[in-house]
């Protein structure tokens, strides 16, 4: 009959301690029944593990052995357990909503596919605390305290309508915006720098401030004004015609999208699936058309 796990780690706990109370305290039993398991388990095993030496238990040379292979083992199960866990809890990915919505969701079903690990989406455009999460992404120009970075891919920006909005009007240069009401956006002077253009006076700028680049972008298909919008993000909407993007300069940066990891997180799961988000945006890039 062999011993349990339960006896055996009873055992090593007593040999790493050099006493029985003092396994008892640590393992949260009596120091009675530590000493029934001890006996039971010299029964199972046919032979003494230990010696009294005045008031002191004292293990055998060979039970000072068994317990170093024993803890060996112990060691081998906790570390089979947490990777057991690893891949079976689902990773926490904090992300942007319009990030979330736009770009990651609809590719999550083919990493799942490909075998990856079930996704947890924490919507939120906040930092948290590092412990709070196993991904992060977000959006800026690095240097966050503890956490590894790896750049996704540049934010962009360029106007865009419905063409309803358009219909028979021309759009063919910066200045034309002037007979649009543009929805607000914190990048229309830097938009406009790009295009090597002074920003207009007299601009008209819709009275609603949306909070988040969906609802602007929701605004734009609605015909309610000419949106800055990413071309990356909002590909689709351009691709079936939703909206179309009719000003060649593409506001690139200075922010980038990054992927976070915490600093000297060796977990699998987490790199492969930042590997796998770092292999999804160069072949999301690659597929933009060029200006």
């Amino acid at each position: 009959m062999r011993p349990s796990v339960e006896s055996l780690r009873i055992f090593e706990m007593c040999v790493s301690i050099g006493s029985f109370a003092g396994a008892a305290d640590r393992l949260a039993l009596t120091p009675a029944a530590v000493s029934l398991r001890i006996r039971s388990l010299e029964a199972e095993l046919g032979q003494a593990l230990f010696t009294r030496v005045g008031r002191r238990v004292v293990p055998t040379p060979a039970a000072v052995t068994l317990a170093r292979e024993v803890r060996r083992a112990l060691d081998d199960i906790n570390v089979a357990l947490e990777a057991f866990q690893t891949r079976t809890a689902p990773l926490r990915v904090t992300v942007p909503p319009t990030f979330a919505s736009r770009w990651l969701a609809p590719r999550l079903s083919s990493y799942r596919a490909a075998g990856g690990a079930a996704v947890e989406l924490d919507i939120s455009s906040d930092v948290r605390d590092p412990t709070a999460f196993d991904i992060a992404i977000r959006t800026g120009r690095g240097g966050w305290d503890g956490l590894a970075e790896y750049p996704l891919m540049p934010v962009d920006v360029t106007p865009m309508l419905a063409p309803s909005l358009l219909a028979a009007r021309t759009l063919g240069a910066p200045e034309d915006l002037l007979d649009f009401d543009l929805l607000p956006h914190p990048d229309w002077a830097k938009w406009f720098a790009r295009a090597e253009r002074p920003m207009p006076a007299g601009l008209r700028f819709s009275s609603v401030d949306y909070s988040i680049f969906e609802l602007i972008a929701n605004a734009a298909v609605g015909g309610l004004g000419v949106a800055l919008l990413s071309p990356t993000l909002f590909r689709p909407l351009l691709d079936d015609g939703s909206l179309v993007a009719p000003l060649e300069p593409v506001l690139k940066g200075p922010d980038w999208y990054f992927v976070l990891i915490r600093e000297g997180d060796q977990r699998p799961a987490p790199r492969t699936f930042c590997d796998w988000l770092c292999e999804q945006t160069r072949a999301s890039l690659d597929s933009v058309p060029s200006e």
